[in-house]
């Protein structure tokens, strides 16, 4: 029987998955005692929240570096949490670097392993699925292409479809969205949705408002962003000038995503969610130039965006690093705009993505393999 689980989940979008799995799981087993980190979302499901995501939420090589202290620090405390209430199950959520490195002292302890949204080992390194046969008990993974390479390891895997067949939900209509944010129904909408961490910000948000302004400027588009609510608006406002007309959507993610003609998407999850509504999207992506280095010696695939690498072509453009300029996406963002057969394309291409990555109910299944994880201890 389920009495204890530990999650760990180090961004804001494992935070969002996690606590649909943490609400599945308290219907089946009311009593369990969850504990571990998470963000906002796990913490109303009833978890206690050992470390917020917010202080864990960067990326890349040097951020890693700089931020090493307090990695250890997260470490030992929750290797001292195995010891002093040690869970029946792990349950690891994405965030591979960290995950990985604490599946093994969960191992050393019998501790069974449970990890759901695989790390991404098919893009970074296929040799570490044979030192996670080692680690993980079960593999709960989103991508159906995910089965076969774990699988082939002999690891206990299953295809338990994309939480966001479950999480995207946007009942508003484009007049009523309008209506709740002051935009123009009779005008075309350009998004932004800049990303979740405060480092991504920094170093896209600029270029894309940038870019923003132009379009606005050349075709006669209204900007709007999209705020993550790990953020706050006034994170993203100190870049917007005082007179712009761009609008900050704060809890209305969803719908700017559905009801945007055109958007300009951060690599992640949001390249995915932004595709889902079959909204057009040109992706862009910028880390330090020591992380983009070391990135591109180790990363074994043609594109980094979600929706591309589910179709397994580019079907979205993706801008880069240097490539990352505002007149790069401003030719791009026009294209969509103005050709017609090209943005009817990308629609469709974007649709048969949301068909592959399977039906709703991944959550309840996360759930009940936790619950029968605990069981076979």
């Amino acid at each position: 029987m389920l009495h204890r689980v530990m999650m760990i989940a180090g961004e804001a979008s494992g935070d969002s998955h996690g606590a649909r799995v943490l609400m599945e799981l308290k219907k089946r087993q009311p009593s369990v005692e969850a504990y571990g980190i998470g963000g906002d979302n796990m913490q109303r499901e009833g978890m206690e929240l050992l470390y917020h995501t917010s202080s864990l939420s960067f990326m890349g090589f040097m951020e890693v570096v700089k931020h090493l202290s307090l990695i250890r620090e997260v470490e030992a405390k929750l290797e001292r949490v195995l010891n002093e209430r040690r869970p029946d199950v792990l349950v690891l959520i994405d965030y591979p670097g960290f995950n990985l490195r604490f599946a093994k002292k969960a191992r050393q302890r019998n501790i069974r392993v449970l990890y759901y949204i695989s790390p991404q080992v098919w893009a970074w390194n296929k040799r570490r699925v044979k030192k996670m046969k080692l680690l993980v008990d079960k593999m709960k993974v989103v991508f159906p292409f995910e089965v076969e390479l774990y699988k082939m390891e002999g690891i206990d895997v299953e295809f338990v479809g994309h939480p966001l067949a479950e999480s995207l939900r946007s009942t508003m209509t484009k007049e009523e969205f309008c209506l709740s944010e002051g935009l123009d129904a009779g005008k075309r909408i350009l998004g932004l949705l800049p990303g979740s961490r405060k480092q991504e910000i920094d170093k896209i948000f600029p270029t894309m408002l940038e870019a923003a302004d132009e379009l606005q400027r050349k075709h006669d588009v209204q900007v709007a962003v999209g705020v993550a609510p790990n953020l706050g608006v006034s994170e993203l406002a100190r870049f917007v000038r005082p007179d712009s007309p761009v609008v900050l959507v704060e809890n209305n993610t969803h719908a700017l995503m559905q009801h945007s003609d055109a958007a300009i998407v951060t690599s992640g999850t949001a390249t995915l969610e932004t595709g889902w509504f079959g909204t057009p999207l040109v992706i862009v992506y910028k880390v330090s130039p020591v992380s983009f280095f070391i990135g591109r010696m180790v990363v074994d695939i043609a594109n980094i965006g979600l929706v591309n690498i589910v179709a397994g072509k580019t079907v979205a453009p993706e801008f880069l690093q240097n490539e990352m300029t505002a007149s790069n996406i401003v030719d791009a963002v026009a294209r969509i705009l103005t050709d017609d057969a090209y943005r009817h394309t990308m629609k469709v291409e974007l649709l048969e993505i949301k068909m592959r990555l399977g039906q709703p109910g991944a959550s309840a299944r996360v759930a009940e393999g936790i619950l029968a994880l605990a069981e076979a201890a």
